[in-house]
């Protein structure tokens, strides 16, 4: 437990300064995602905080766990290290979607096939078991790739994205360190302790923003731990015994997860292409009713502690009731942000927006917040 504690302090303390010579760097070399008449913010700011959350997990991971012990771990630090520069590229160069698709699957593949991350039971849910490997290997691909762009596409809003995986990856180093997983407790918490750093510059009004650099890696990090989770949470002679390790792994995740299908959703039922920008997420919802950055980014979080201790408490009930009634929920909220509240007409001004999905998302302006959005890109 003290490699932990020494993991969690190490991340935060090279996060915490690294972060500041990132911006001052950022200024000389006028590395800026830069204000124009169609975004929401109004001053030139970085978009590369992803720089000093990887320095930190890389620091901590790669000197206090034993590969030897979890040899897993160096594939999946292959495989951050591969999305590193993959988002630090499209963050200052931008590069096309089938690239940064063709270099995630690289990243996948690392973990998928030498590192072993795959699913290999859905523990009853419809009734599946232990896979057959050739689906476990496909479905595990899928995992990994959704929860990868999930949380690139949820970061839409100061200290969104961060305060989202701050949730998770405290959830899942709690429940490794309990089970004595420490190896996973230490990533956990190393991602964790980067992520309370960084959101003490990201929280609005930002100073600098997560970037794709940090988004993807946040994302990888979570599809590795709700893999591993999924996998040992039920087995015998564990110290929790999570009867829906599934479901409460799909809760850990549920915000970003459920926000990115029903878009995916309503863009084809619309006959448009998965991949077309709107601004239809929840947080761009929230922002149209009048809620601040702040405002949306604690309401999402607590809704995101909300949905673990619902899955954890109704477990008992069964996988198949759970997971129905997470997705209940979230279509009830969402259905409620759509169509129920009424848009506020107030003006917002001064606010910021991350730029980390802005290959796939537009940013809007809210001259007045009723008033019809206008496409970043």
């Amino acid at each position: 437990m003290g490699l932990v504690l020494l993991a969690s302090l190490v991340s935060f303390i090279v996060a915490f300064t690294s972060i500041p010579v990132v911006i001052k760097i950022a200024d000389a070399k006028k590395l800026f995602d830069l204000p124009d008449e169609r975004k929401v913010h109004f001053t030139p700011i970085p978009s590369l905080g992803g720089v000093g959350i990887f320095a930190a997990m890389l620091l901590s991971v790669s000197t206090l766990v034993s590969f030897s012990e979890t040899p897993g771990l160096q594939y999946f630090l292959g495989a951050a290290v591969i999305i590193f520069f993959l988002g630090l590229k499209d963050d200052i160069l931008l590069i096309s979607p089938m690239k940064k698709f063709t270099g995630q699957l690289i990243a996948a593949f690392l973990l998928v096939y030498p590192g072993h991350f795959q699913l290999t039971s859905l523990h009853g849910f419809l009734g599946l078991t232990a896979l057959n490997p050739l689906f476990s290997m496909l479905f595990s691909y899928i995992t990994i790739l959704v929860v990868m762009n999930a949380f690139n596409l949820i970061d839409g809003v100061d200290g969104l994205a961060g305060t989202l995986g701050l949730v998770s990856t405290l959830f899942f180093g709690v429940v490794f360190a309990i089970e004595k997983d420490f190896a996973y407790s230490i990533l956990a918490f190393s991602m964790a302790a980067s992520l309370l750093a960084f959101l003490l510059y990201n929280y609005s009004p930002a100073k600098i923003f997560m970037g794709d650099t940090g988004s993807l890696l946040l994302g990888l990090v979570n599809a590795v731990l709700v893999i591993r989770f999924i996998n040992t949470a039920s087995l015998p002679g564990t110290a929790l015994q999570f009867e829906a390790a599934p479901a409460i792994g799909l809760a850990a995740l549920f915000v970003p997860l459920m926000d990115t299908l029903r878009v995916t959703l309503v863009r084809v039922y619309h006959r448009r292409s998965p991949f077309d920008p709107d601004v239809n997420h929840i947080h761009h919802l929230l922002m149209k009713r009048g809620l601040s950055h702040m405002q949306i980014t604690g309401l999402l979080g607590l809704m995101a502690i909300g949905y673990i201790a619902f899955a954890i408490l109704i477990q008992s009930m069964g996988i198949n009731f759970v997971i129905a009634g997470l997705f209940l929920i979230g279509t009830a909220v969402s259905g409620y942000c759509k169509f129920m509240s009424k848009p506020s007409s107030k003006t917002v001004k001064n606010v910021s927006a991350s730029p980390s999905a802005r290959d796939n998302e537009p940013t809007i302006i809210l001259k007045n917040i009723s008033s019809t959005a206008e496409l970043n890109n």
